[in-house]
C-alpha cells in the first residue's frame, strides 16, 4: 500500500509538492517551550518524502523529470520570496545607514566575517568539504535564501545529485541549533552582564519601534513658556513622537497646523506613547480629565485604508492635508504596530490612518485615501513582474572577482538588490513598486513554502544516501553548528553591549536579526516584555541576509 502511494507521488510531482506542504505546515505550528521551526518544517517534510519517493529502484528518467520540475518550483519560490522581502525591508535597510544603524550593522558585519572564518577552520580540522561547510553556515544562521544561493552555485560547478544535496543536508541538521542556541544566549545574557531589562528599557527614550497601542490624552496649557513655541517646535524641543490633535479655545474647536501656537488655558489632545505624552505634559501644562477627543460636535475622526496609489510614496508634508481638507493624520497603523507620523512620513499601500477633520470633510478624506478593501486585495502584477524580471536579469550578470573567479547574484541576490532599490523610492512616475502589507506577507510566505518544499524533495535522495553511508554526519554537524552559534552569538553580545554600548534590550533583536530568525525575535520580545528588540532586528535584518547570501558562496571558493 505504501509503495503504491509513493509510486503515485512519483508520477504526480505537483501533487507531491503540496503533500509536502500539507505534511510540514501543521508541524510548523507546534510550539515547544514557546518556539517552533516555522517554514523549516516544510523543508524537513520535503527531505523525508523525497527520500522515500526517490528510491534507488525508481526509474532514473522519472527521477530526472521530478528533479527538473522541483528545480523550477524552488527557483520560482525563491525569486518571489526575496523580491517581496526586499520591498518590505527596503526602508529599514536604507535607514540603517544612520549613525546608530551603522553601529548595529558593524556588529553584524564583524560577527558574520568571524563566523565564516570559524567555519573554514572547523572544515579544516574536522575534514568536511566546502558544500557541507556552506550548508552549515546557512543552517546555523537559519537563512534559506543563502542556502538557495549555495545550491545554485553548486549546480554551476557540475555537481552530481549527492553533492547537490550536501548543503541542504548540513543546513537541515544545523537549523534547529540555529534557533535554540541564540534563545539560550538571550536567557543567560542579562545574568552575565547583570542587567535588569525592565529598568534599562524604562530609561530608553530614543528608541521607537512602534506600539501595539497609542494613547490619547487631553492636556490643559498652564505653562506660560508653551506659548513661545509653535506646534512643530514643541515636538522638536522634547524629541517627542507625538501628534497634536484638536484644540479647544474659548468654546471653539480648532485644528492646529504646523505653525499653530498654543495659548494659556487651551485644551489640546495629544496622541503618542504614555512616556512621550508624560514628557509633553511636563513641558506645557497638566493632564485634564476632559475627553476632548469624544467631542464630535464640529470635528470628527475616521479610520481609512490607504488604497489610492497617488498618495503612496509622497511625504505627508507634500500632501498638505491641512490646507486642502483641514485635516490631521493623528496615527498610522502598519502591520500590527501603530506609530505617530510627522511631515517626513511616507504612506504605504495597506496603511490604516486615523484622520481628524471637520464632519463635512469625511467623505472627501475617504475618497482621497481610497479606503477600498477591493483595491487593497489587488496586486499590480505589472510592476511586480517588471521588478522581478529586472532582478532575475541582474542576478545573471557575471561579476569578475579576479583570478578567473566569477560571481553572480543569482536567483536570490538579484531580485533582492533590485527590490531594495525600488522599495527605497516607492514609485517612479505612475508606477508604484510596493504593494499592501498583507499581500506582501502572503506572497513572501507562498514563495518560501515553494522553495522549502521543492528543495527538500530534490535533496531527499542525497540525504538518504549520505546518512546511510555515514551516520556520523549527524552528531558531527550538530556539534559544529552548536560551536558556530555559540561563538557567533557570544561575540555579538560582547561587541554590541560592551564595545558599541548598545542597550541589551536592543541587542536581543540584533541577535535575532543576525540569525534572520523571527522565532528568536518573538522569544526576545516575550523575554524583555517590550518591543525594543524590534528596533535591532529591523535595522540589521537586511544586511545580515545579504551577507549570508554572499559569504556562504564565498565559502565554496575558500575551502578546497
Amino acid at each position: 500500500m505504501i509503495e503504491q502511494v509513493l509510486f503515485f507521488f512519483a508520477h504526480n510531482p505537483l501533487l507531491m509538492l503540496f503533500a509536502v506542504v500539507a505534511l510540514g505546515y501543521p508541524i510548523s505550528k507546534i510550539r515547544v517551550a514557546g518556539a517552533s521551526f516555522g517554514i523549516a518544517s516544510i523543508l524537513f517534510a520535503g527531505i523525508a518524502l523525497g527520500a522515500l519517493v526517490m528510491a534507488p529502484g525508481l526509474d532514473p528518467g522519472l527521477k530526472k523529470d521530478i528533479s527538473k520540475e522541483m528545480k523550477l518550483v524552488y527557483e520560482l519560490g525563491l525569486a518571489v520570496f526575496v523580491y517581496a522581502m526586499g520591498l518590505s525591508i527596503a526602508q529599514s535597510f536604507w535607514a540603517a545607514f544612520s549613525r546608530e544603524g551603522m553601529k548595529k550593522n558593524a556588529v553584524v558585519f564583524l560577527v558574520m566575517l568571524t563566523s565564516t572564518a570559524f567555519v573554514v577552520l572547523l572544515a579544516k580540522v574536522l575534514g568536511f568539504n566546502a558544500r557541507y561547510a556552506a550548508g552549515l553556515l546557512t543552517g546555523s544562521f537559519t537563512n534559506m535564501p543563502a542556502l538557495a544561493g549555495v545550491i545554485e552555485r553548486v549546480k554551476t560547478m557540475g555537481a552530481n545529485p549527492v553533492e547537490l544535496a550536501q548543503p541542504t543536508v548540513a543546513s537541515a541538521i544545523a537549523y534547529p541549533i540555529g534557533v535554540l542556541v541564540p534563545m539560550l544566549i538571550l536567557l543567560l545574557s542579562p545574568k552575565v552582564f547583570r542587567v535588569n531589562l525592565r529598568e534599562e528599557a524604562d530609561g530608553l527614550k530614543d528608541y521607537h519601534a512602534g506600539h501595539q497601542k497609542l494613547e490619547v490624552w487631553t492636556v490643559r496649557v498652564t505653562q506660560p513658556e508653551a506659548e513661545s513655541f509653535s506646534k512643530r517646535e514643541l515636538r522638536a524641543v522634547g524629541r517627542s513622537q507625538v501628534v497634536f490633535g484638536r484644540v479647544l479655545r474659548k468654546a471653539e474647536l480648532l485644528l492646529p497646523g504646523p505653525d499653530f501656537r498654543l495659548q494659556l488655558d487651551d485644551l489640546v489632545t495629544v496622541v503618542g506613547s504614555p512616556e512621550d505624552l508624560a514628557s509633553v505634559v511636563a513641558r506645557i501644562g497638566e493632564r485634564s480629565h476632559v475627553e476632548l477627543d469624544r467631542d464630535m460636535s464640529a470635528l470628527d475622526a475616521t479610520r481609512v485604508f490607504v488604497s489610492n496609489r497617488d498618495v503612496v510614496g509622497v511625504p505627508l508634508s507634500k500632501l498638505d492635508l491641512m490646507n486642502k481638507y483641514q485635516a490631521i493624520i493623528t496615527r498610522v497603523r502598519r502591520g500590527d504596530l501603530w506609530f505617530v507620523p510627522d511631515g517626513d512620513t511616507v504612506l504605504e499601500l495597506g496603511d490604516r490612518v486615523r484622520v481628524t477633520t471637520r464632519r463635512d470633510n469625511i467623505a472627501a478624506i475617504e475618497e482621497f485615501f481610497g479606503d477600498s478593501y477591493r483595491d487593497l486585495s489587488e496586486v499590480s502584477f505589472l510592476t511586480f513582474a517588471m521588478g522581478l524580471a529586472a532582478g532575475l536579469a541582474l542576478g545573471q550578470v557575471p561579476i569578475p572577482l579576479g583570478h578567473g573567479m566569477v560571481f553572480k547574484l543569482g536567483f536570490a541576490g538579484g531580485p533582492l538588490a533590485v527590490a531594495l532599490i525600488l522599495g527605497r523610492f516607492h514609485r517612479i512616475g505612475p508606477l508604484v513598486w510596493n504593494f499592501p502589507y498583507s499581500a506582501n506577507h502572503t506572497i513572501r510566505q507562498f514563495g518560501l513554502v515553494l522553495f522549502a518544499a521543492g528543495i527538500g524533495v530534490i535533496s531527499g535522495e542525497g540525504f538518504r544516501a549520505i546518512v546511510s553511508k555515514d551516520a556520523s554526519v549527524l552528531p558531527l554537524f550538530l556539534g559544529s553548528a552548536f560551536l558556530i552559534c555559540l561563538v557567533a552569538d557570544s561575540l555579538t553580545m560582547l561587541l554590541g553591549y560592551k564595545v558599541f554600548r548598545i542597550p541589551l534590550n536592543v541587542m536581543f533583536g540584533i541577535v535575532a536579526g543576525t540569525h534572520t530568525q523571527p522565532v528568536v525575535l518573538g522569544y526576545a520580545n516575550h523575554h524583555t516584555g517590550n518591543e525594543l528588540p524590534n528596533v535591532g532586528f529591523a535595522t540589521v535584518y537586511p544586511l545580515a541576509t545579504i551577507l549570508k547570501i554572499v559569504l556562504a558562496q564565498v565559502l565554496l571558493a575558500l575551502i578546497r
